[in-house]
This record gives structure tokens, sequence and C-alpha cells, in this order.
């Protein structure tokens, strides 16, 4: 792997376990269930044994609480009374919310406007202020003029050794419930959660095969793996918008391409027959982002 890929300081072990205990208080271990049906046995195989990891049931309804808490656990009083800030479509926007009234600083998320209106109306109710912006791009300027104006903390939706931290608590957990898994198939959007889960997953199951999943209209992370440096792409365009990342990032890229054998690429198309046979055989109603595994 070129050198220039290669995490600064990987998160530990150690620090993956302190992570967990830190978080005990605040999120939910989420259950994992066996998935036994007629639609998992055309799709796969019959002996295939598949094991989801219902973390649509964590805080916020998405793993997003854990890197959210863990960044925002970390910061001193001072920090917090200058209040946090972030980028969203939604489930970030949700979990910093959600850790700001927890751990009590203000919150101030900054969304595209065509961000579900049930995410950005969950924010509000949570207490953070909302400012819609036009687009994801013009998003991440305006958190930046935000933090320079207001000293608020950004919490990055998926970059950073804290967030990956914090994801990480998430494949450490999957490793406790299923403990001789073959492979993991994990969503990426801009890559925090794979970082994360990917780095726990080959320290506690060294032989696991881990494979990221994400849509052709926001590739980033598959550019990534292809050209063995970050990549952006030009517009986001697919159903799934929680993985819609317009660019790849240093840290969150290195830790991928060290602990992942690959990245695949699922149509739209594909998305949708995901929800249906997962509501059809798991009773989950999920969004888009959750089903390309």
């Amino acid at each position: 792997m070129p050198e220039e890929i290669l995490p600064t300081l990987p998160p530990s072990l150690t620090e993956i376990t302190e992570a967990a205990q830190a978080l005990s208080p605040y999120i939910t271990y989420t259950p994992v269930i066996q998935w036994e049906g007629t639609g998992k046995d055309r799709l796969l195989d019959e002996s295939t044994e598949v094991y989801v990891k219902l973390e649509l049931l964590q805080s916020g309804g998405s793993f997003k609480a854990r890197g959210a808490l863990v960044n925002m656990l970390a910061l001193e009083p001072d920090q917090l009374l200058r209040g946090v800030t972030a980028v969203s479509a939604g489930n970030h926007a949700i979990a910093v919310s959600v850790a700001a009234k927890m751990l009590q600083p203000s919150a101030k998320v900054v969304m595209p406007s065509s961000a579900n209106p049930f995410r950005v109306d969950r924010c509000r109710e949570l207490g953070a202020e909302v400012v819609l912006v036009e687009n994801v791009g013009k998003a991440f300027e305006e958190v930046e003029r935000i933090q320079q104006e207001e000293g608020r903390i950004f919490v990055h939706p998926f970059e950073g050794r804290s967030t990956a931290i914090g994801t990480a608590t998430l494949g450490r957990e999957m490793v406790e419930q299923v403990p001789n898994l073959d492979a993991v198939i994990i969503p990426i959007g801009g890559g925090g959660l794979a970082a994360g889960m990917s780095t726990a997953i080959k320290y506690l199951n060294p032989e696991c095969q881990v494979i990221g999943v994400e849509p052709t209209g926001a590739d980033t992370m598959y550019r990534s793996f292809q050209s063995g440096k970050t990549e952006k792409i030009d517009a986001v365009r697919t159903i799934a918008d929680s993985l819609g990342a317009p660019f790849s990032m240093p840290y969150s890229f290195a830790l991928c391409k060290q602990n992942m054998e690959k990245v695949v690429l699922v149509e739209d198309h594909q998305l949708r027959t995901a929800m249906r046979v997962t509501f059809e055989e798991l009773k989950l109603a999920v969004e888009p982002a959750g089903a390309a595994s």
C-alpha cells in the first residue's frame, strides 16, 4: 500500500474498548438477528447464514451517535460552552442533536434543502438550530463559516480519529455477538463507519473479509480504492442520501484501504429491491443506505 495513505495513528483495540465503556451510559447495545427466509435463500443460498446488526434501533436511529458522542465527550468544558456544529443530509445532524441534548452544548446543524423534512424537524425537536443551504457542497462552506465566526466546535460526519474510534465500537459489538463471521458487509458514504468497523473487526477476527458497498451515484470511496488517493464527485445522484458524501478524506480512506478487501457498487433499483425484501422478510423499514449491504 502506498505510504501516503497509511493512517498516521490508527485506533488501538484498547482505545476502542475504552470508548465502548464511555459510551455505554448513552447508547444502545443493539441486537443482532439471523435472517432466515425464502427471499434470503433466493438472493443467496439456503446454506448461507446471514446476520443483521439492528443499528437502526440506536439513539437517533443510526450508528452516527457513536462517533458524535466520542467526539463531544472529549471536549473541554469551555469548548462545550461554545457549542457544536455539523453538516449532514440527516442522520449525522440528528446524532449531533441527540448528543448535544445529552451533554448540554448548543447545536447548530447545516443541512441541504433537499434533506428529508422528517430529519430536519427531528433536529429541531431535539433543540438544534437548523440552517438549510442549497446542496451538500454549500453545507460544508457554511459550516466552516459558522466555525470561524461563532467559535463552535465542528463534529465531522465521517472523518477523524475520534469518529473512527466511535464507529469501531460497532465492529467490536458485531464480533462479540457473532464471533466466527466469514465476511462483514458495510455501507459506505464518507467512510467513517467502514473505517472504524473494519479496524475493530480485523483486530478481533483477522480472517474475516470486510466489504464496502456504495451506490453508483455516490462512488467516492470506490473511486479512491481504484486510484489509491482521495477522490471527489461533482454531484450526488442516488436515492441513498445518507451515503451521499461528495468526497473521501485521508484518515477514513486510509483505514478503509488498510482493513477492507474491496468496495462494490450497487444501483438504486437494487437498493429498492433490498428495502422491499428487508421489509417483507424482517419486518424492518430501512432507508436506502441501510439496505445497501
